[in-house]
């Protein structure tokens, strides 16, 4: 179950660390959000060291729809609410710019990388006012876009819609792959402690002045916390030939709706999604079958594949120190399923803090923040989720997370033990696959 971006492009391999290092500036994770910080932080002149514990991006950025956009769905006019505008602009203001960064970082290198500039719409089919108010906001905000009412290019009917111009769409390992080529990164090695300055792995140690933690789901407990307030969601994909082809980015409103993209030749039909170790009593896959058989009856599957993503409680990701204890220490999580703009983000605003730099959006990303309005509902649901992944541990000595000991849930349909409570996930024989684990599972 390959991603498209997986079976058309392949990454040079390297070596394990070997020994002790000292260097400038350590990232943990090879996926966008570590690569682009590793870059930026390297092209300032800092020394630079990437630990990787698979394969450079062999992870979440693999299974991404690949949108470059600052729509992330109905959230500007809920931040405005939430937040005031100021930060509500910061927010804007960051994932706009890094549409920009985008633009001019493959322009400038002549990266070969499918990128397209595209407009992007989240429609709906039962709420014109919540998209209206969703237009009113991000234009109050700066943000190019617009209130539609209709979309022809889609084969269903919608109700409205809001269009975000100048956004657009990419084939990310072939970005990755251009830019990891001239950094310092070491696979199959697993971070699995950090101690002050010094970061621990099963192949040896490496000091250094600034850590960076890009691993998707942070694999530090304490400080930070972060594991008690995230979760984690699965979604899936489809890849189509013989549909009819679009030329912008879709997504639905609704949780449950469908996200849609052309690539090449394909439609990338996606949606279906649920919280990790949470399975649904029918097929992920199958959902999205039905949905293409009634909207593409002449369209062939070719490819099927399935991502996760962090959701913070009051949905927006955490960048910058990982806590006020740790300040050699950093952080870029809860991307909430748009990490392609938000990996850029993050990595402009840890390399500004790593720089000693001003950034001007970095209040609305403090991972110190706390809004009780906007994060109460994920927070008891999650801490619901958790209780009973804990107690169910209990019963299942024998398929217990390695991470924190919640009882797992078989994913008969991906065949992978799943945690309920943090989103780690396992092979059938126990080799850890997502974050926060480190450590396989032993049984018996």
């Amino acid at each position: 179950m390959k991603s498209v971006w997986n079976e058309t492009c392949s990454f040079p391999r390297r070596e394990p660390l070997h020994g002790d290092f000292v260097t400038e500036a350590v990232v943990i994770g090879s996926g966008i959000a570590g690569i682009l910080t590793a870059s930026m932080l390297q092209k300032q002149g800092i020394r630079v060291m990437v630990l990787e514990r698979g394969r450079t991006a062999a992870g979440v950025t693999g299974n991404t729809t690949a949108k470059i956009t600052s729509q992330h769905g109905l959230i500007y006019s809920r931040l405005i609410r939430e937040f005031g505008p100021e930060l509500a602009a910061q927010y804007a203001w960051a994932n706009q710019r890094a549409v920009k960064s985008y633009r001019e970082l493959i322009s400038g290198q002549k990266i070969d990388c499918d990128y397209e500039e595209k407009s992007a719409y989240v429609y709906t089919l039962r709420d014109e006012k919540a998209v209206e108010d969703e237009a009113n906001a991000a234009q109050k905000l700066g943000i190019e876009s617009e209130y539609v009412e209709s979309l022809p290019e889609l084969p269903f009917k919608v109700r409205a819609a809001v269009r975000f111009e100048h956004q657009a769409q990419f084939h990310p390992l072939e970005f990755l792959k251009a830019l990891s080529s001239g950094l310092n990164i070491y696979e199959d090695t697993t971070v699995f402690d950090v101690r002050d300055d010094v970061v621990l792995t099963d192949k040896g140690r490496v000091t250094a002045d600034h850590i960076i933690v890009a691993t998707h789901f942070p694999i530090i407990d304490i400080p930070g916390w972060y594991f008690a307030r995230m979760h984690q969601e699965r979604s899936y994909v489809l890849a189509l030939e013989n549909a009819a082809q679009i030329n912008g980015m879709y997504l639905d409103e609704d949780e449950q709706g469908c996200s849609l993209r052309s690539w090449r030749n394909l439609l990338l039909l996606g949606g279906a999604g649920h919280r990790t170790g949470k399975h649904p009593q029918t097929s992920c896959y199958d959902q999205l079958r039905r949905a293409a058989a009634a909207f593409y009856p002449q369209s062939r599957e070719v490819c099927r594949w399935s991502s996760q993503d962090c959701v913070t409680w009051d949905g927006i990701p955490y960048i910058g120190r990982y806590s006020s204890s740790a300040r050699r220490l950093y952080v870029a999580t809860g991307f909430q399923k748009w990490g392609m703009t938000t990996a850029m983000a993050a990595a402009e605003l840890i390399t500004d803090l790593v720089m000693g730099r001003e950034n001007n959006c970095s209040e609305i990303f403090s991972p110190r923040r706390f809004r009780a309005s906007a994060s109460m509902k994920k927070m008891m649901a999650d801490a619901g989720c958790s209780a009973a992944g804990l107690a169910a541990g209990l019963f299942a000595p024998s398929h217990r997370c390695s991470h924190l000991g919640c009882g797992l849930q078989w994913n008969e349909e991906e065949e992978t033990w799943d945690c309920p409570c943090h989103g780690s996930r396992f092979t059938a024989d126990g080799k850890p696959i997502d974050t926060p684990a480190i450590k396989g599972l032993r049984h018996g």
